[in-house]
C-alpha cells in the first residue's frame, strides 16, 4: 500500500462561541497529540483575540476534516482553510536567487 504525500494547509480559527465548561485543557492535550501525529506542524495566537492561524498536514481535505473535529473546540470554531502548494521561488527549495526559472517551472 502506497503512503499519499501529505498536503499543507495555512488554518485560520476564530473562537465563535465559547463553551459553558472550560475544556482548554483538553483542547491543550489534543493539540500535542496531533503534533506528535504530524497534523499540526505549526500554531500562532493572535495577541488580544481569540484566534489562531496555523500550518497543518493531512493527506487530503477529508483527513483535514476529520482532525478538526477531533478537537474539543470544534463546534465552537470558524475555521478557515487554504491548501499550500510549493513555489517555485522558496528560499527553503535551494538557491533560486539569482537563477533563471527553469522551463519545466510550471506557474497554474
Amino acid at each position: 500500500m502506497e503512503l499519499l504525500p501529505h498536503m499543507e494547509f495555512l488554518v485560520h480559527m476564530t473562537v465563535k462561541h465559547f463553551p459553558e465548561v472550560d475544556i482548554r485543557e483538553q483542547e491543550a492535550v489534543r493539540a500535542c497529540e496531533l503534533a506528535r501525529a504530524g497534523n499540526l506542524l505549526r500554531l500562532w495566537w493572535v495577541p488580544g483575540k481569540c484566534e489562531n492561524w496555523g500550518i497543518w498536514s493531512a493527506k487530503d481535505a477529508r483527513s483535514l476534516y476529520e482532525v478538526f473535529a477531533s478537537l474539543p473546540m470544534f463546534p465552537h470554531l470558524r475555521i478557515r482553510v487554504h491548501p499550500l502548494a510549493l513555489h517555485p521561488d522558496d528560499p527553503q527549495m535551494g538557491d533560486s536567487l539569482g537563477t533563471e526559472p527553469d522551463s519545466s517551472d510550471k506557474w497554474p
